[in-house]
């Protein structure tokens, strides 16, 4: 399986030169709580012009939103952070929240005079919890942004925090200590023009370790006054004291960073990327290398709707649901502009549900308003479980800043979550009892190849009975095939006790991959898969030429080919065709009526083979693909290619049982 490693040696003089000590961690003498430094309310003649980075946090039974505010005044600009607690329980899932941001904003500034006071730069706050403690790294090293405002310094901070006594409504997060994880500005090296919180939520793992997305930025080699793309990384520290940045990265222009723990020790990094996909990536050394998740949710969202739009941040937890872990994504969804004007593509955020194989739209869970940034808290009671979304509402025009943030109490999408994790247990049994020779791989017995673990691992989509109108469903509520003639007027399709058969020319059933658009949930099938279908043909051909039964097209914008595929022919001879357009056939033969297992299969984008009841077709040799790294998967077709050219005969085919594999 195809995967990609991001370590660095660069960041690794970086991180001896950032940190005190040999070792490469901040001392505690460096990290010490900075008496110079105070927090304070807004005052008169300073406002909010709007509100982002959102995230959520929950200390005891409290759960606050968090912010940053951009703050004005007298035409200079500063940054602040903004809280409120939210009120879970109640019958209004949606509010508005910090619809007056100045009540609800806390600035930092120097402890000096009256007169010499300066404010320090807070923006990107990202949050942890540890305990009934609250973590919030602030601010940003070596930008330009903070030397062209008021603040009066330009590095990362950690503030530490609590929580307020008193009554529910009227309790407040309390910042108090503000410690330095990095030196001063001065002491960076000249390679980092920029670290800086990704904002949104940290998380605090198993083992006590407090871990953060940051974004860094470096300067090109050889040229002082250009600045080369983001990547994304974290920091992180065990003791709250000593503080390590990570040598590994993610690839350039990768921004935006949500990290999860998921599984024992493993972190999950989402970013959003200059080519337009969302990549993951997986690290089990806390940063140190970073493995790109190609198999599974790499590059399955969208990143954004337009070039010259920024990016977003993605709302990103973990959850344990019907004792199953999952994964828990909220993410904008652009709707497509009409021809009347109407949308102008609006986005509006969606909730996604995954364990990190299978992928489930749960549905919108904004209203009417334009969405950016998101984060998600998942909160398991004694008694109920809480699932709570918090997003920025865009600006409205550039002259009108909208500064709302909007929670909503997801409720209804948890009940629908728990139905979703239902669905995937009674198909993995189903599915179970199906054993037979399914996964025809080579040097595989039916029995390893049977075992219940083994023929629902990596089992992403399967089609089997549920068929009607032009929509074949999938089981695991994925991504659905449809169903088509292309026109011609004998072509049918119907579904029997046998499965699901295609008759004529033009019939055939297409399974999307980059067809999908915007998000790619099979988008894994451009590196490594397995298609396994049970089939039977119902005639033997007469005239010249191959009938599809299974095959994958690659490109786009209508000028699609076919990669591979498995074809019937006349003499009853198998045929298979790789990317070079050339059909070759095979001394194996079929027999009318008779039930075959075929599959075809992909391995790290450039090596594919094609299989019958478990024997690889078209000789020993792998079917090499022209071209497989640089064109992405359109489809899968099954039963027919859906070509409904004169010269192909109407011989009918019956398809059940088909099974897509993220893995070869």
């Amino acid at each position: 399986m195809s995967r990609h490693m991001f370590a660095s040696a660069v960041l690794l003089l970086v991180l001896v030169m950032m940190f005190c000590g040999t070792g490469g961690a901040a001392s505690s003498q460096d990290t010490s709580s900075d008496p110079q430094s105070k927090w304070r309310g807004i005052t008169d003649g300073e406002t909010v012009g709007s509100l982002g980075a959102p995230s959520l946090l929950k200390v005891g039974s409290d759960v606050f939103a968090i912010a940053e505010a951009q703050c004005k005044k007298d035409g200079v600009s500063f940054t602040g952070v903004a809280s409120q607690p939210l009120k879970t329980a109640t019958a209004d899932p949606s509010e508005e929240v910090l619809e007056k941001p100045e009540g609800e904003t806390q600035v930092l500034e120097e402890n000096a005079s009256d007169d010499a006071k300066k404010k320090l730069d807070v923006s990107r706050p990202t949050t942890a919890v540890k305990g009934n403690d609250i973590y919030m790294l602030v601010g940003q090293y070596g930008s330009k942004d903070c030397q062209n405002s008021d603040a009066g310094g330009c590095e990362l901070l950690l503030v530490k925090g609590s929580v307020s006594s008193g009554e529910d409504a009227n309790k407040k997060i309390e910042w108090k200590v503000t410690e330095t994880p990095l030196k001063s500005v001065d002491a960076q090296p000249d390679s980092w023009t920029r670290l800086i919180g990704s904002g949104g939520s940290g998380v605090k793992m198993k083992d006590e370790t407090l871990v953060f997305p940051v974004e860094g930025t470096k300067k090109a080699e050889g040229d002082a006054e250009v600045d080369v793309k983001t990547v994304s990384l974290i920091i992180h520290s065990k003791d709250n004291t000593n503080w390590n940045l990570s040598k590994g990265m993610s690839a350039d222009g990768c921004s935006d960073p949500s990290v999860v723990e998921w599984e024992e020790d493993k972190l999950m990094m989402m970013t959003a990327c200059d080519d337009g996909r969302r990549r993951v990536y997986e690290s089990g050394d806390k940063g140190n290398t970073w493995t790109e998740a190609l198999g599974t949710l790499s590059r399955v969202w969208g990143n954004k709707h337009k070039e010259n739009e920024k990016a977003v941040g993605s709302g990103l937890t973990t959850a344990k649901i019907d004792n199953r872990d999952v994964l828990l994504v909220t993410l904008p969804v652009y709707s497509k502009k009409e021809k009347n004007g109407n949308n102008n593509g609006k986005s509006v955020l969606h909730l996604w549900l995954t364990d990190n194989t299978h992928i489930v739209d749960i549905g919108p869970v904004s209203g009417d308003e334009d969405v950016a940034a998101s984060s998600l808290l998942y909160n398991s009671g004694e008694s109920t479980d809480e699932l709570i979304a918090l997003y920025e509402k865009k600006k409205k025009d550039e002259e009108k800043p909208s500064p709302g943030m909007v929670s909503v109490l997801l409720t209804e999408k948890l009940k629908r979550m728990n139905e979703v994790l239902t669905t995937w247990k009674e198909v993995d049994e189903r599915v179970s009892q199906l054993c037979t020779s399914l996964i025809a791989e080579k040097d595989r017995s039916t029995d390893t190849a049977c075992g219940a673990d083994k023929i629902t691992a990596g089992l992403v989509g399967f089609l089997s009975g549920n068929f009607s109108g032009n929509v074949w469903r999938d089981e695991y509520l994925g991504v659905n095939a449809t169903v088509n003639n292309k026109g011609a007027a004998a072509a049918t399709v119907t579904s029997t006790d046998k499965g699901v058969t295609f008759t004529g020319r033009g019939a055939g059933a297409e399974w999307p991959v980059g067809e999908q658009g915007e998000n790619q949930l099979y988008h894994f099938a451009n590196y490594n898969f397995t298609l396994v279908a049970t089939v039977s043909i119902d005639g033997e051909p007469t005239k010249e030429g191959n009938i599809p039964l299974v095959g994958v097209r690659v490109g786009s914008n209508g000028k699609k080919t076919k990669l591979m595929e498995l074809s019937y022919g006349s003499e009853n001879k198998w045929h298979v065709l790789c990317s070079d357009g050339n059909s070759k056939e095979v001394s194996s033969t079929w027999e009318t009526d008779k039930t075959y297992q075929v599959a075809i299969m992909l391995q790290n984008g450039t090596q594919g083979s094609v299989y019958v009841d478990g024997q690889r077709v078209g000789g020993n040799g792998e079917c090499e693909l022209v071209n497989g790294e640089s064109k992405e998967i359109s489809h899968f077709y099954i039963g027919g290619d859906g070509e409904s050219a004169a010269n192909k005969e109407g011989v009918s085919a019956t398809v059940k049982n088909v099974f897509l594999y993220n893995r070869p």
